[in-house]
Parts: structure tokens; sequence; C-alpha cells
């Protein structure tokens, strides 16, 4: 298991690579977006990147729309960042990053993030592609296709789509999907669930026309419910 990290400050890249190296992960440093994206280039194996947002060649959020957009999302990536508004937060989410940390943060903190993001990928291999009137999720190439055609979505859009696709009729409450997608509560303060949600149904075009529709109720919480009888939420054969 490797562990990358990208980091130009020496005393936080040490900090990280002490804390990997506790926990029994191997790690690599790069200090550069430019020698990631060479390594990258060259098909070297990693398992999950922790990639600062601030570099002084690219942006952390340029380096994961690349890795995005060339290698898909088979590497799990989270961000370090000193950023720490609703609006930054999100837009890295958005980007393609499936995690982030705001420094300064624990090493107990950084490590259960890791494990969690882990767990996710292995688990995403035992998920049922679903079925569902013109929608088809598939897990495995985290994918979502709207009548047969793909639907681009953050890692985090997807993740928010599949809890609903596959608990058609369950009622989640802001905390139980904060804690199943971000791995944490978010203040109700936060608009991080909330543009998620807009994105979701704006991109997939969640509507009583395809289906499905999500109910809302600040007090209580969300759910999918299926709008024809003629849908059922299968896996797909």
């Amino acid at each position: 298991m490797i562990i990358a990290s990208i980091e130009d400050d020496t005393v936080q890249a040490q900090y990280i690579a002490h804390t990997l190296a506790e926990a029994g992960f191997k790690s690599k440093h790069f200090t550069t977006g430019k020698e990631l994206l060479i390594a990258l280039k060259k098909s070297e194996h990693l398992d999950l990147l922790l990639l600062d947002w601030e570099l002084p060649d690219i942006s952390g959020k340029d380096i994961v729309i690349w890795i995005r957009a060339n290698l898909g999302n088979q590497l799990p990536v989270i961000f370090l960042t000193n950023r720490n508004q609703d609006q930054d937060l999100v837009q890295g989410l958005n980007a393609g990053a499936d995690d982030y940390l705001t420094k300064p943060f624990k090493s107990p903190e950084l490590i259960a993030r890791i494990r969690a993001l882990l767990r996710r990928k292995n688990a995403e291999t035992t998920l049922s592609t679903l079925l569902l009137g013109p929608y088809l999720l598939n897990p495995q190439i985290r994918e979502i296709t709207l009548h047969g055609e793909p639907v681009q979505l953050a890692p985090k859009e997807f993740d928010l789509a599949y809890l609903f696709f596959s608990n058609i009729g369950r009622l989640f409450s802001r905390d139980a999907i904060s804690t199943a997608i971000w791995n944490r509560e978010i203040p109700a303060t936060s608009r991080t669930l909330d543009t998620h949600l807009s994105n979701i149904r704006q991109k997939l075009h969640i509507s009583p026309e395809n289906g499905v529709r999500i109910v809302s109720s600040y007090a209580l919480g969300y759910r999918m419910e299926l709008i024809k009888k003629t849908l059922d939420s299968t896996p797909a054969t």
C-alpha cells in the first residue's frame, strides 16, 4: 500500500511521512506538481494521494482535474489545505477530490480519513450495478448513465447519488448523509451538502419525468422516492 503526498513545505512533508510510517503505510513524497504528473504518466502505482492545494508550480485543483480526466476515479485524493471557506472546499470536491482536511490537522484524523477512503475503495468492488428506469449506476467504474448517456459527476456527487438510488424510500438525516459521504458531521450552517444535492438534482435531471424525486425536509432529512410504479431499483444483470 503506497500513499503519495505532494507537499512543498519540508516540515509538513516530514510530519506526513512520519505519520504514515507509524500507521504502517509506505509513502512517496513529491515536492512539485510536475514531479507527480511525470510519475502518473509513467503509470507509477499509487493507492492514495494526499494533495496540497497551494503548490509552487501547479495548483492542487488543476492536478486533481488532470487525474480525473486521464486516470478516472481509481486514485483516491484527499486535499490538505489552509482554506476553510465552504465555497473553496466545495470547489475542490467538485474538481474531483474525495475528501479534504484543513491545516493544521492531527495524525489520528489523517489516518482515519485515509483508512475510510481505502475501505470505501475496496467495498466498491462488491457493490451492485443498479438499474432504475432510465438510470444505470455502475460503482465499479463510478459511472451513471441517463438514457444511455454518461453523466459527469464529482466523486462525492456519485457517492451521494448511489446512496439515494440504492436506498429508495429511506429517510436520511443530514448527519447520517454527512457521516456516510464525508465521514464527519457537517455543520447546519454549511452549504456543502445542499450544493451537492442541488448538483445531482440538476445533472441527473431528478424529476417526475424520469420517475424519481428527492423529497427534502430541513428538520427531518432527505429521501428519494419513485414516481412511477413501474420503476424498480434492482441490480442490473
